[in-house]
């Protein structure tokens, strides 16, 4: 089957056909490291580490550019409220985003390239724009023309004469108010790098067009970020680049939010939910399975209780799996996957679709350890594991060792043993033929949120 994707240019599901074949390149916008990441935040790493995952599972040989925004207003803004260099904010914050990618499980990008490494590449383009008439200096800044790129507008859908687009601080000399700045004009105290038009730094939208066409050429095949993206930024990067003479992005694919009540989950709103904590509260692989496992186009609204759900429905997976090796030893994970899972993934990456797939092996699976068929369940703990690879959630995969079974590996180790001493207890009196004070054992265990299974090993025990 084709692989398709949603492309936001079209407005529609489309066959992806890469630029060269059996490669994809694709640019995704990275953070803009003024604050450590919430879950909001790090759901489009987690999105498109799935379809890397994908991708590399089909065949493809995958670049994959994700950049880092490490020098604008709101870092600058940072830097004034806390009195420190902005440069030590932006590292801290990009530490912080990188072991949130990392926890998560995503797969390090191939570059990860810097806004403030990359000043020349911004010089080159503004000045080949300027020259070609679609970009002007006024005061120290350099902005675009948008009415010389008459496809302005085309991927948001929007039209320039109803399109308002206010004044930033210090943008002066603007030709129309929707004109964008390119590089603004240096100010006491902040960065700034020596051009031909006088010291500035950099607009945001800038350095996403200058790394794209360093690490990936005039053209590449799929430019992804959040939704939230679509208009300005990814607006004015296509204008940049194509009047520099890049194609630029061939598909545009962008992922939904994580909201709040309604909202945008948001440092500006109040309500963020640091991955930093989050990840003290709830496995790291359970964060993943609930970022991950939604359509990327769907929204997802948080609650704690949803996070449960997604806990529990992750452990039926992780049960049968830890079950299973229990009885037929290690088995590795499968070089192909199922065809309704393939068929899911290749539609526009729809992991609930494909997830789908995973419990009903998983139900199988279940079935056979129930018939004493270790055989059938070993092939099918290998598809298991072979699908939750491609998803970045096989919790046998060494990336998770250390993870434990629990939210606390030390607090589930001590459960395990107080457990075990209970078991003990009922294993005795069913022994002594007492099947009331076994049976009020096990109820209260029940009761406990444990279940008991009886086993020819013995008993065992998994969260409900």
């Amino acid at each position: 089957m084709t692989l398709r994707l949603y492309d936001t240019s079209a407005r529609k599901i489309r066959d992806f056909t890469p630029l060269v074949p059996g490669c994809v390149s694709i640019y995704l916008c990275g953070a803009t490291v003024q604050a450590p990441p919430h879950i909001g935040h790090v759901r489009s790493g987690v999105s498109f580490d799935i379809m890397n995952r994908w991708f590399t599972h089909r065949g493809y040989r995958v670049t994959f550019v994700r950049n880092v925004t490490d020098v604008d207003d709101k870092i600058i803004a940072k830097s004034a409220e806390q009195g420190r260099p902005w440069w030590a904010i932006a590292y801290e914050n990009e530490r912080a985003f990188g072991d949130a990618y990392a926890a998560l499980g995503c797969l390090p990008p191939g570059y990860e390239p810097r806004a403030t490494g990359h000043v020349p590449e911004m010089i080159e383009m503004m000045r080949a724009l300027v020259e070609r008439g679609h970009a002007y200096a006024a005061d120290g800044n350099v902005y675009f023309d948008v009415r010389s790129f008459p496809g302005y507008l085309r991927l948001s859908n929007q039209d320039l004469d109803h399109l308002l687009q206010p004044e930033g601080e210090g943008e002066t000399g603007k030709r129309d108010p929707r004109d964008f700045a390119m590089w603004k004009a240096a100010k006491p105290g902040e960065p700034s790098w020596e051009t031909p038009w006088g010291r500035g730094r950099p607009g945001w939208h800038l350095e996403c067009s200058a790394m794209a066409h360093k690490y990936l050429g005039g053209g590449f095949d799929i430019h992804g970020g959040g939704i939230d993206l679509v208009f300005p930024h990814h607006e004015n990067e296509i204008a940049q680049s194509r009047a520099y003479g890049d194609e630029f992005a061939r598909y545009w694919v962008h992922n939904a939010w994580v909201t709040m009540a309604g909202e945008k989950m948001s440092k500006s709103l109040g309500n963020s939910v640091l991955v930093s904590e989050m990840v003290k509260r709830w496995r790291p692989i359970v964060l993943r399975y609930y970022l991950g496992t939604p359509h990327y186009r769907s929204t997802i609204e948080y609650s704690e209780e949803a996070l449960a759900e997604a806990e529990a429905a992750f452990g039926r997976i992780e049960g049968f799996l830890h079950r299973a090796v229990e009885r037929t030893g290690e088995v590795e994970p499968s070089p192909t996957v199922p065809a309704d899972f393939a068929d899911a993934m290749d539609e526009d990456f729809g992991v609930p679709q494909a997830l789908a797939a995973v419990h009903t092996t998983v139900r199988q699976g279940n079935a056979a350890l129930a018939e004493g068929d270790k055989e059938s369940a070993a092939a099918l703990v290998g598809q298991v594991r072979g699908m939750l690879g491609v998803l970045g959630l096989d919790p046998l995969d060494p990336q998770w060792a250390g993870g434990g079974r629990g939210r606390d590996e030390r607090l589930t180790g001590v459960v395990d043993t107080l457990v075990g001493l209970v078991l003990a207890q009922r294993q005795a009196a069913r022994e002594r033929k007492d099947y009331g004070t076994a049976d009020a054992i096990r109820d209260e265990l029940q009761a406990a949120g444990l279940v008991i299974e009886d086993t020819p090993d013995g008993p065992r025990w998994e969260l409900g």
